[in-house]
């Protein structure tokens, strides 16, 4: 058990005397060389191998003969390449996800093994179509065949994969119908068909059948017809994806009934399901951490560790007509909304104001009329929002939040008005006036008269003072004696004040 222990680049070489193993585990040691073929004949009774996560290259061998019991396999995130030999007949555990793999999944014919309960083959170049011996495979409860090059119609021999959990077939080339033998998959908790060429109406027994659906995604295909009202009794769904096909009509309005999305809380922050491996003696169990595509904040993004958080409807890029429901307002543990791009009318409703913990809304590209709710402005985690080229009109409600976005939120809506869009509402326009000169109040006894009168009196006192002082001897010795006996009297007066206070002071 050497998981991470940064063995590599190269192959250890002192495996080679290891010769009893029954596990082994060189994942994510930053091997980068070629894998040497004593590997593969390195002990017999191994049961267990994983070089996962490393940067290994070459071919497989035909590894149906190479270990006894029900041993799991795991070289997922390497280079490995060319086609995929024959494997153990009891794998239990096949993970070859994340490499460079291709050719067709004919290997699987040969499998007759009944325990084979993990299979995981995305992300490779794969092509082909399915085979039709699935029948074969009825413990298999993961399926991964995302991002590949497979082609052709799901057979409906995988209606017989009762233990089924979750099931992966994004980004490949699949098409025609989805069969209806699938509704008996009654565990089936997740299922991705998006990006594929799948064509007719959305199966209207996914709901009756698969109740404990959580993740529903059937984006980028060739849907058609309207979306089925019994869709509501998926009470568990959690991440709800219709965009880009060719649906109509109206939404339907039992969107309440989504029992996951009305509540705000969530159980995991993960969307895990449990499984059990035969190991010959006995079961084990394991747990597989599920993901999905989903398009948040303008970007195709891969959820993992947060999947469970997410709670999401995305009807974007179809044909959809009508009013948007009020029911949708109830769904208060909502975290995206997208509606955008299709043919939606009447008014935003006023119940979105309810959907507390929404972060993104995209309502942009319909034909929605009237006035933005006010209530739009409690959303507080809102971050982000498109309302552009629709029909809306008047002011936008003033808040911190809606005045936060860029103006080309709202753009496309010639009568909408108000920050943060250039144009003012009526009544808002700003005019601007001549500046207006403060003045003191006026007082009628103070002319310029007054002040012309002022300065002549103050000229006439002053000469005629003092003139009489420069031009008459006399008047001038007055006038210094006068203030010289003003002097001498406060002389006087304060020495004998101090004469006084001294005497006292010395009694």
């Amino acid at each position: 058990m050497l998981s991470s222990c940064k063995l590599g680049p190269h192959f250890p070489k002192w495996l080679q005397t290891q010769n009893n193993l029954s596990e082994l585990d060189i994942s994510s040691n930053g091997i980068s060389d070629v894998v040497p073929n004593w590997l593969w004949d390195l002990s017999p009774g191994l049961i267990s191998l994983n070089l996962s996560n490393n940067l290994i290259k070459g071919l497989l061998p035909d590894l149906s003969l190479k270990y006894r019991g029900y041993p799991t396999i795991d070289l997922s995130s390497n280079h490995f390449m060319g086609p995929i030999p024959l494997v153990p007949p009891n794998v239990t555990l096949l993970n070859l996800s994340k490499n460079k793999f291709s050719g067709s999944l004919s290997f699987l014919c040969a499998n007759t093994g009944m325990e084979l309960t993990y299979l995981d083959l995305s992300n490779n170049l794969l092509s082909g179509e399915l085979p039709s011996s699935w029948v074969h495979l009825k413990a298999l409860s993961i399926i991964n065949l995302a991002y590949n090059n497979l082609y052709g119609k799901i057979p409906s021999s995988m209606g017989s994969l009762g233990q089924i959990q979750t099931l992966h077939l994004r980004n490949n080339n699949f098409s025609g119908e989805v069969p209806s033998s699938l509704k008996r998959c009654t565990k089936l908790k997740m299922i991705d068909l998006g990006g594929n060429r799948f064509t007719g109406k959305v199966p209207v027994w996914i709901e009756a059948h698969l109740t404990s659906l959580i993740v529903l995604s059937l984006r980028s295909n060739e849907f058609e017809g309207s979306i089925p009202r019994h869709i509501c009794h998926l009470n568990q769904i959690q991440i709800l994806d219709f965009s880009q096909n060719r649906l109509s009509r109206k939404i339907p309005n039992c969107f309440d009934n989504f029992t996951a999305m009305v509540e705000s809380k969530s159980s995991s922050a993960t969307l895990s399901f449990y499984y059990l491996t035969f190991l010959g003696k006995g079961y084990q169990g394991g747990s597989y951490i599920d993901n999905a595509l989903v398009l948040w904040k303008g970007q195709e993004s891969e959820y993992r560790t947060t999947l469970g958080l997410l709670k999401s409807i995305d009807l974007s890029s179809n044909k959809l007509a009508g009013k948007i429901p009020k029911q949708v307002g109830s769904l208060v543990g909502l975290v995206s909304l997208n509606l955008s791009q299709n043919s939606l009318t009447g008014n935003i409703i006023q119940e979105v104001g309810h959907m507390k913990l929404l972060d993104s809304l995209d309502l942009s590209t319909n034909e929605l009329s009237g006035t933005i709710p006010t209530s739009l402005a409690d959303l507080n985690f809102l971050s982000v929002l498109n309302l552009s080229n629709n029909r809306l009109s008047g002011k936008i409600p003033i808040s911190t939040q809606l005045q936060s976005f860029d103006s080309s939120v709202y753009s496309g809506n010639p009568e909408l008005c108000g920050l943060p869009l250039p144009n003012k509402c009526p009544g808002e326009e700003i005019v601007v006036e001549p500046p207006v000169l403060v003045q003191e109040d006026d007082d009628k006894f103070i002319t310029t008269g007054f002040y012309i009168s002022m300065g002549l009196g103050f000229t006439l006192g002053f000469w005629t003072v003092f003139g009489t002082m420069i031009f008459n001897k006399p008047s001038r010795h007055d006038y210094f004696e006068f203030w010289d006996r003003i002097k001498n009297w406060f002389y006087v007066t304060g020495a004998l004040g101090m004469a006084r206070l001294q005497r006292r002071l010395q009694r």
